[in-house]
């Protein structure tokens, strides 16, 4: 017995029926809360970032804050997508593939930006601290929104693939159909799951070795008579904390093994289960990013500290002249 599954329900499929496991109405509706809540949460944080990003000249000028606010939107975009899936599949459960497509490519762009977008970040932070006086010629604002077209392109190669490949196998009848809205319902050729491992293993390689890399070149750094200590430790804590990102973002491919492990202890919390992983894994890591910098650095927390009180305090602005 075949089965598609989600953290909103699962769908056994055998050979004569097909039988449906779905959440009572109170549990589903707790679960629609919750998550709508913390969407709303996390939504509000990000609108604030973004804010007070355009709207302070020293923050789009600065490389650093480029490549921090495309991740914030880019993991903003995600998470409302994620968000809007999971409240579409308990009010249809199954909805029509071409409509299910549209939002299965913008989730997997944006999932595969986010370890693209860490390694540009932590390549930024080595630049700064490793080669300060060259940073302002490498590191220019032009060639941050190169990187950042080049990101999107990276992330799409795989799912433009998928879709080449299901546009060519299925009949145009499928896109008409309905499923329950999963990848692995829309692109079904079995070769994919190959092609995707594939991806995915090229990607997060590269992503890990330059963490890893520019991590340990930074630990180097902070050591030395010749570099600003405080910066260096600082910058390396923040690459630290990108790989606790993206560590978080592969738990995603252990998912068969953990989810099969944790079913086989508590086979009659399914569904809970598989909620419990859909917090974890897809929203939980999105608050690390406020983290990193919201908190962290000093420059955004003046300008963020207006959008978080009762009184909000007029903030003197910060001119080129104090970066």
């Amino acid at each position: 017995m075949n089965s598609t599954t989600g953290p909103f329900g699962t769908t056994f499929r055998g050979d004569a029926a097909t039988i449906q496991v779905r959440d009572t109405f109170s549990t589903a509706l707790a679960k629609n809360i919750i998550t709508v809540f913390v969407w709303l949460c996390l939504s509000y944080i990000n609108g604030a970032l973004v804010l007070t990003f355009f709207k302070n000249q020293v923050f789009y000028e600065d490389p650093r804050y480029i490549l921090f606010i495309h991740m914030v939107i880019n993991d903003a975009v995600q998470l409302t997508v994620a968000m809007t899936l999971f409240v579409v599949s308990y009010v249809f459960f199954r909805i029509n593939v071409a409509f299910c497509s549209f939002f299965i490519l913008i989730a997997i762009f944006t999932t595969m930006n986010t370890p693209l977008s860490l390694a540009g970040m932590a390549i930024e932070r080595y630049v700064a601290i490793c080669n300060p006086l060259r940073h302002s010629q490498i590191c220019t604002v032009r060639r941050t929104h190169i990187l950042i077209a080049v990101i999107w392109v990276a992330g799409a190669v795989p799912a433009i693939t998928d879709l080449f490949i299901t546009l060519a196998t299925e009949p145009a009848g499928f896109f008409h159909s309905s499923v329950f809205c999963l990848r692995d319902t829309v692109f079904t050729a079995p070769f994919l799951s190959y092609k995707r491992q594939a991806f995915d293993i090229l990607y997060f390689s590269f992503v890990s070795l330059t963490i890893i890399y520019t991590y340990l070149r930074i630990m180097f750094a902070a050591r030395a008579a010749t570099t600003d200590r405080s910066s260096a430790v600082k910058a390396r804590n923040t690459i630290l904390l990108h790989g606790v990102q993206l560590l978080m973002c592969m738990l995603t491919y252990v998912r068969p093994v953990l989810e099969v492990a944790l079913v086989g202890a508590f086979p009659k919390h399914v569904l809970e289960i598989r909620y419990a992983y859909y917090l974890v894994i897809y929203i939980l890591p999105r608050f690390l990013s406020p983290v990193v910098y919201g908190v962290r650095d000093d420059k955004l927390r003046k300008y963020l500290k207006g959008y978080f009180v009762c009184k909000l305090q007029r903030v003197r602005p910060i001119t080129l002249l104090e970066r």
